[in-house]
């Protein structure tokens, strides 16, 4: 079965377009989160949407931009003594990160004005579009209120407001593949036979695993209890509601968002082994076949990249990837949930 099935060039065309812009947002929250592991976040201390487009290029604007850059808590109380060239290193993985945010709004704007005036839009779907529009608007500003919080006392981002950056980033992600899935498959399989509502359970487990992925990173809740299956020597550790009142454990200790982030990931792997068994009894549609097990492999490597890197101290290469193909279930989980419901308004 082809992926396009539309015979409408203007479909087809923002389809595609769509489809652009989910590989684009993949890409900028992997380069994030080699960006977070590389300590290079906070790197930059200024946000100049226009100006910020050009780094330093003479050694007055280098020793200009390190020397603002030392006035703040991550250089004073860790980077103190850091050398001109490995400022450099640190700045160019934060400057490749904003330029390629900045080249993705200028990718979504830029055509999404073309399309319209060349009238390849459908009428119901312009509201849309320009919400995801606002949306990213919202992520530049989400990302440089993150970076704020890391500017104070503490050099260390909130981690609250990282998890809502990547949670924006996969709402974007969501609506972008979803849209582009209704213009080039405008008919899905449809009848779920019932696995509708598993696949919604598996979209809506999706968000809440990475979600916590965030508050792992952003608690640096990987360096410590590298250990696996147990944790701390147990299956179930003491010190998971040491935090009072209780709830706060749930966000704020350490430990206990690792350990639901672990066995957030066990419970993925169930359903994705309980949707497989499903779909190959009640469906035969090939295609919904085929995602329910790409689910299940990506939902598989997921999760021993996890155990890989947790036993491994975070390296930047395994953690990065692990933040990919996380973003990978989670996109697979969504096209699963279209393939199996007929999408409204665009028949």
């Amino acid at each position: 079965m082809s992926f396009i099935q539309t015979e409408d060039a203007g479909d087809r065309a923002v389809g595609l377009w769509l489809m652009t812009i989910v590989f684009l947002v993949f890409a900028m929250i992997v380069v994030g989160g080699a960006t977070r592991l590389t300590e290079s976040g906070l790197s930059m201390v200024h946000w100049q949407p226009i100006s910020g487009i050009m780094p330093p290029t003479t050694e007055a604007e280098w020793a200009e931009e390190f020397a603002a850059y030392q006035q703040y808590p991550e250089y004073r109380q860790l980077n103190r003594g850091m050398t001109l060239e490995e400022f450099k290193g640190i700045f160019a993985w934060e400057f490749g990160h904003r330029l390629l945010g900045r080249f993705i709004g200028l990718a979504f704007a830029l055509p999404l004005l073309y399309f319209i005036g060349r009238r390849k839009v459908r009428p119901e779907l312009k509201m849309r579009l320009f919400g995801l529009l606002a949306l990213g608007g919202a992520q530049g500003l989400m990302g440089w209120y993150m970076v704020k919080s890391g500017l104070v006392d503490n050099p260390d981002v909130s981690h609250y407001r990282l998890a809502a950056h990547l949670l924006l980033a996969l709402v974007i992600l969501n609506v972008a593949l979803w849209t582009g899935l209704e213009l080039l498959r405008p008919r899905p399989a449809g009848d779920g036979a019932g696995l509708t509502r598993w696949a919604k359970i598996m979209a809506g487990l999706l968000y809440v695993q990475l979600f916590y992925g965030a508050l792992t990173a952003g608690l640096n809740a990987g360096f410590s209890w590298n250990t696996w299956p147990l944790m701390d020597g147990a299956l179930l550790p003491a010190g998971l509601s040491d935090l009072a009142p209780v709830w706060l454990n749930f966000t704020e200790n350490p430990m206990t968002v690792q350990f639901l982030h672990r066995f957030g990931a066990y419970a993925v792997i169930i359903l994705a082994v309980l949707i497989v068994v499903r779909a190959r009894k009640r469906i035969a549609e090939p295609t919904v076949r085929r995602a329910a097990m790409a689910l299940l492999h990506l939902s598989l490597m997921q999760v021993a990249l996890g155990i890989w890197t947790l036993l491994a101290v975070v390296p930047v290469a395994l953690g990065t990837l692990h933040q990919g193909v996380g973003v990978l279930v989670f996109l697979t989980g969504i096209m699963l949930l279209y393939e199996l419901k007929e999408p409204p308004g665009l028949k």
